[in-house]
């Protein structure tokens, strides 16, 4: 059995180390390789600031060519994320998430029917939580707090990064492939500031290793029966 983790940062594997954004090698497929059986390989597709719409330009070489049996699809966090900087020069004007809501259903809904298509079993990771008030005092650091007036119309950004999950979920539903919620898994394990960075949003090896746990149990699963 072949498995693809296909993905954004929290696939590739990054943590905050002394405030700075750090590469790790216990990222999640690490830790789902070490939860499967030896013969099951795992291969790590996560890239740096990926969104769905990047995802979908390396759909032919990184998953069609690849041709594994399935696919473990973990997009959202910057689809929905903004331009800070250009929130930070224009705040009291109207700003789009990098990718919109519709267009991110869209983009996951090809990015599905593809995968599909190619004979690939797909499978849907939905978000990480949010550690909300360690993930504003990173932005803020970062950009200042006037991009706050921005954060209060969305009603926060841990709703309108709940938003993002909650139409990943329901598009899973719809299209009737499996979906493996590590948001719950997360929230219910322990500690958010064990296992989440201090930015707020990436994992800690703590993380990485629970997401792995909680993937490994579908894979663990199939062997079973």
């Amino acid at each position: 059995m072949k498995i693809v983790c296909f993905g954004d940062s929290l696939t590739r594997g990054v943590s905050v180390v002394k405030g700075r954004l750090r590469i790790t090698k216990k990222n999640y497929p690490y830790y789902l390789k070490e939860f499967l059986a030896s013969d099951i390989a795992v291969v790590n597709k996560g890239v740096f600031n990926a969104h769905s719409e990047s995802l979908l330009k390396r759909l032919d070489k990184d998953i069609l060519e690849e041709n594994p049996d399935y696919v473990i699809i973990g997009i959202g966090g910057n689809d929905c994320n903004f331009n800070w900087n250009e929130v930070l020069e224009h705040p009291e004007q109207e700003h789009q998430p990098i990718v919109p809501a519709e267009r991110y259903d869209a983009n996951v809904r090809t990015m599905i029917e593809t995968i599909k298509a190619a004979g690939i079993t797909p499978i849907v990771m939905t978000l990480p939580p949010l550690d909300p008030v360690r993930y504003y005092q990173y932005l803020f650091s970062q950009h200042g707090s006037s991009i706050g007036h921005l954060i209060s119309l969305l009603g926060g950004m841990e709703h309108w990064h709940g938003m993002y999950n909650d139409r990943l979920i329901k598009l899973a539903d719809e299209l009737q492939i499996v979906k493996i919620d590590v948001r719950t898994a997360l929230r219910q394990a322990g500690s958010l500031a064990h296992l989440i960075s201090d930015d707020g949003i990436h994992l800690t090896p703590a993380g990485y290793r629970e997401v792995g746990r909680v993937v490994s149990h579908f894979f663990n699963g199939l062997q079973g029966t």
